[in-house]
């Protein structure tokens, strides 16, 4: 059974997880209401005032930064999932429970990993 203190503490730590990566999120990223918890990558508008090849080199630079921030969005939108889906557990009293055999997963993995969905037995 996990303790209060523990969980009021991991509690102070997602929220605190979700601001930083939702932070994160917005400085490349506009959220998308539906479906909800999506992210979607801006495309990246350099200074340009240049013409000819100058201004194809800097389209394709537009283009890799674009392309370079698709799997970060991706890989961080997925933490945000994990995080509010703890969060949720937490509220609803299921927080520490392994989604795939209902057992309780260890408090050190919860330390280590606090968005955690599976004991590392299931993970595998």
């Amino acid at each position: 059974m996990i303790q209060k203190n523990f969980l009021k503490n991991i509690k102070t730590q997602l929220e605190k997880e979700k601001i930083s990566v939702e932070k994160e999120l917005k400085n490349f990223a506009k959220e998308d209401i539906k479906p909800s918890g999506d992210w979607d990558t801006r495309f990246p508008k350099f200074n340009s005032g240049e013409a000819g090849s100058a201004a194809l080199e800097k389209a394709a630079d537009e283009v890799e930064e674009y392309n370079n921030l698709l799997p970060i969005e991706h890989a961080l939108e997925l933490r945000l999932k994990n995080i509010n889906s703890a969060l949720k557990k937490i509220k609803i009293g299921k927080y520490g429970i392994c989604e795939k055999c209902e057992k309780e997963i260890p408090i050190a993995r919860l330390k280590v990993s606090p968005e955690a969905r599976f004991c590392l037995k299931c993970k595998k």
